[in-house]
């Protein structure tokens, strides 16, 4: 017996408060952001950091990572984008993509924190694990609005969605492989991960920490490309955001590997001298040679 039929689908991406309408796919946003200012907040706290510099990198850094990520879509997907002037702009019409808004986001709060002269690379580690966390959260988006789902698949944990919100190729089928509980669940898994086997296990030198969760979001990545099904470009067989992923992966593990090099000091060489001088004799009456003074 099947514990579970299917995952059903919310019927709209909004929730009616009275004259109040709540959407859900921004709710769940500001959560993440929320979960990922504490998280970040108490482990940089915890190494004797203060709770000022993270809110000023979340507002900096968040404020970014809208922009960053608006921007990776128009780049990656401007057949996407609403033919008009404002169309790069119009970010109410959809399209934000997580690998430009972390990039950009990570880089402007580590400006800040520089700034402020603080050690950006053991920042970078205390917030590893609440961006997974962040991530994962925002997944639920996903599940609200429908989108970003897998192939048809018939397990029991399929993922109902509307015939309205199906790809023409697959419209008769009712129940797809739900990726944004894949990667919530990834996410979730490898920020325990990143804090009880890497971080405490393992304990690697900043940014350690923030090297392996770029390498593991990346491995979760790219499985879940290979499911979905929404329109993305493909090179070479392979949908854009999974060369993306496996570059990740590369630049993640190298960083790793690299950062934890130990650099010995080289061992003093022996010492030079300068060879002596030869000794000049002088020659007096008689013969005799005798050595000049001094």
């Amino acid at each position: 017996m099947n514990l579970l039929a299917s995952i059903p689908s919310p019927s709209s991406g909004t929730v009616e408060l009275g004259p109040l309408t709540i959407h859900m796919y921004g709710l769940t946003l500001l959560v993440a952001i929320v979960v990922c200012t504490y998280v970040a907040g108490r482990r940089w706290v915890n190494r004797g950091g203060d709770w000022d510099l993270i809110f000023r990198c979340a507002v900096w850094g968040v404020a970014a990572g809208i922009v960053g990520a608006r921007i990776y879509h128009v780049i990656t997907s401007w057949d996407e984008v609403p033919d008009t002037w404002w169309g790069p702009f119009a970010i109410w019409r959809g399209g934000l993509g997580v690998w430009g808004g972390i990039a950009l986001g990570c880089l402007v709060g580590g400006f800040v924190a520089k700034r402020a002269g603080a050690d950006v690379w053991l920042l970078a580690d205390c917030l590893a694990p609440g961006l997974l966390l962040a991530q994962g959260i925002g997944r639920l988006g996903n599940w609200w609005n429908q989108e970003l789902f897998g192939k048809p698949t018939d397990l029991p944990w399929g993922l109902e969605i509307d015939p309205i919100n199906r790809p023409i190729d697959h419209l008769d089928s009712a129940t797809f492989h739900p990726t944004f509980l894949y990667e919530m669940l990834w996410d979730f898994a490898m920020a325990a991960v990143l804090v009880y086997l890497i971080e405490r296990r393992l304990r690697p030198r900043p940014p350690g920490v923030f090297a392996a969760y770029i390498t593991l979001y990346c491995i979760g990545r790219f499985g879940e490309e290979l499911l979905r099904i929404d329109p993305a470009h493909h090179f070479a067989g392979l949908r854009l955001n999974a060369w993306v992923s496996l570059a990740g992966i590369v630049v993640g593990a190298t960083w790793y590997v690299l950062s934890q090099r130990r650099h010995e000091p080289k061992p003093p060489g022996p010492r030079r001298t300068r060879p002596a001088k030869p000794q000049r004799r002088m020659e007096v009456p008689g013969g005799r040679r005798v050595r000049p003074p001094g």
